[in-house]
């Protein structure tokens, strides 16, 4: 079982990774480029504001997905840090499953949204691109998500230690003497 999430965690980050470094270079170099033509030959890139709006959908829901598989999304911590180690536990499965659950629906309403962009024929106002495929990023950023929660789950399932991610466990806890600033 360690073998199938690890290939699966190992793809999706490959898939993340290529697509947040080109969202980010191509926001970068737009921006970089458009600024460069409005004071220097007075001509702004038309598209400009168009791509960056498309670029900062997949950076956002892409980056969700990495958020999750890097333990790096927010957690309200409250009233777990206060429980016992296999409360956390028993919490932490409850959270994974709740929350992947929580982002295939999504993914799954998303990809409704999309479909029923392609069968309108919307396109962007200044590139002409048919918005479905601006939007696909969507369902797949939420399923992303779904498959780093699911894998969260059965790890917590399988292991003793608390997992935050494929690779973070969390640090078992420390006394409030070793705390104190």
């Amino acid at each position: 079982m360690k073998n199938i999430l690890a290939k699966v965690n190992s793809f999706t980050a490959k898939i993340e990774k290529v697509i947040l470094a080109l969202s980010i270079m191509l926001m970068m170099i737009n921006t970089t480029a458009n600024a460069l033509g409005r004071y220097i030959f007075n001509q702004s890139i038309y598209f400009s504001e168009e791509l960056n709006q498309f670029l900062m959908v997949s950076v956002t829901f892409i980056g969700l997905a990495y958020a999750v598989r890097n333990g790096r999304n927010i957690r309200m911590t409250a009233i777990y840090d206060s429980l016992s180690h296999k409360k956390k536990k028993a919490l932490m499965i409850i959270i994974a499953i709740c929350t992947s659950f929580l982002m295939f629906l999504l993914a799954y309403e998303a990809l409704q949204y999309v479909l029923q962009l392609k069968g309108m024929n919307r396109q962007s106002p200044a590139l002409q691109i048919e918005m479905y495929l601006v939007y696909m990023i969507v369902p797949i950023g939420f399923f992303m998500a779904g498959l780093q929660f699911f894998i969260r789950f059965v790890q917590n399932l399988l292991y003793e230690e608390i997992y935050l991610s494929y690779d973070v466990i969390e640090q078992k806890d420390t006394d409030l003497k070793d705390q104190a600033c």
